[in-house]
């Protein structure tokens, strides 16, 4: 680990446990303890039903732990009230996923426009910011194309020129590439890299591309709950 660069996200005693049925439990997550820096982009890795995803979700505030602490550029995050955790995670706060989630009335503008207007920001200032967002990920000529007229990875492009909208301290991706053919999967992950050289974006990133595991600065190997290396 790189100790002279800012810690963004420190888990400590990370639990997650699901009770199945009475007097029966689930373990998912068995302490993880680790920190994630600035500028760095990370992987998680993992068999299926590991525990990446529901480490992911708990980073990113979507999911609580049973127990532990989710330290996150030096807030507590669990200690806050919920309208307060609302407002940090839209705020400090990007997520990806596998399947786009774009909502298929609006424009590619629009969708990515959509979580800033909610903090409450101008619409021109939104719209001018969308714009250049969509035109650095190479959307420029697409603005207002709707989700039923994009491929498959222009599609996550405007996710994560979305994911971007609001300037977060980290973008959180859930198999960003686990949708796409290899052409797009490539240009998806080249695209993060640029993203993080311009704008010195940390990335967290769930996947089982092993090529793009390969790529990133540092991977997280999760196994029966358990970090097994860092």
């Amino acid at each position: 680990m790189n100790t002279d660069k800012k810690t963004i996200i420190k888990t400590v005693g990370l639990t997650k446990e699901y009770y199945v049925s009475k007097g029966k439990s689930l373990k998912v997550l068995k302490g993880i303890d680790t920190e994630i820096f600035e500028g760095e982009i990370v992987s998680i890795v993992g068999p299926s039903g590991a525990g990446k995803s529901t480490l992911l979700h708990i980073m990113g505030t979507i999911d609580n732990p049973t127990s532990g602490e989710v330290i996150f550029d030096g807030e507590n995050v669990f200690k806050l009230g919920s309208n307060e955790l609302a407002k940090f995670r839209n705020t400090k706060i990007g997520f990806v996923f596998q399947f786009h989630h774009l909502l298929p009335e609006f424009t590619a503008i629009e969708n990515v426009s959509i979580a800033a207007m909610i903090s409450g920001k101008s619409i021109k200032s939104v719209e001018d910011k969308a714009k250049e967002l969509l035109t650095e990920v190479g959307l420029g000529e697409r603005l207002e194309h709707k989700p039923s007229e994009l491929s498959g990875g222009e599609a996550q492009r405007v996710a994560i020129a979305r994911a971007l909208i609001n300037s977060p301290k980290v973008v959180l991706a859930d198999e960003p590439t686990g949708n796409l053919d290899t052409k797009n999967s490539d240009e998806v992950m080249h695209l993060i890299f640029e993203l993080r050289e311009k704008y010195n974006q940390t990335f967290v990133i769930v996947t089982h591309n092993e090529k793009f595991a390969g790529m990133t600065d540092r991977t997280l190997k999760i196994t029966d709950g358990m970090i097994v290396n860092s």
